[in-house]
């Protein structure tokens, strides 16, 4: 029954006041997901990020329809926010997003997430392959997030550790 700890780090040529609205925007969550996992939103649009907001959703993985809500328990607009599941594939999903400025034109995006696996300890066995499918999810959104944000800028390591 461990917890891992994935982290990312992406400085982006862009203003933070340009870089959290998008990040602000639920819609935009599906811009930054992998196609295969078919992400669709459940809650009506436009959502209205605060404390306590709940927002549904569905996903598929490896083919399989799963339902996912989650619940911002923390919103602290340039900065950052928390989003943390609810009811999902996890046992624990905890995802803190934070906002640096790092310049007059730059901007650091941090993800953190803990997680657990769900059916300790036998879901602890598939964690190699859980860890796979991460990574390539958050290299796949940093790497969406450069073009959508900044495109043409210079393309610097996308940056995805796991624990």
């Amino acid at each position: 029954m461990a917890n891992h700890t994935l982290r990312t780090r992406l400085v982006l040529p862009r203003p933070l006041d340009e870089v959290f609205p998008f990040f602000a925007a639920a819609e935009n969550l599906g811009r930054v997901t992998p196609l295969e996992m078919d992400f669709r939103i459940r809650t009506p649009l436009p959502i209205t990020m605060e404390p306590g907001r709940l927002i549904d959703y569905t996903i598929r993985l490896h083919g399989v329809p799963m339902r996912w809500r989650t619940l911002i328990s923390e919103w602290n607009p340039p900065h950052g926010f928390v989003d943390e599941q609810v009811a999902g594939p996890y046992a624990l999903w905890h995802h803190r997003h934070r906002f640096t400025a790092v310049g007059p034109a730059e901007t650091l995006i941090e993800d953190e997430v803990t997680y657990r696996l769900p059916l300790a300890p036998l879901g602890d066995l598939v964690h190699p392959i859980v860890r796979r499918q991460l990574t390539r999810i958050f290299t796949f959104r940093q790497d969406t997030v450069r073009t959508l944000l900044a495109p043409g800028a210079p393309v610097t390591p996308v940056q995805v550790t796991i624990n």
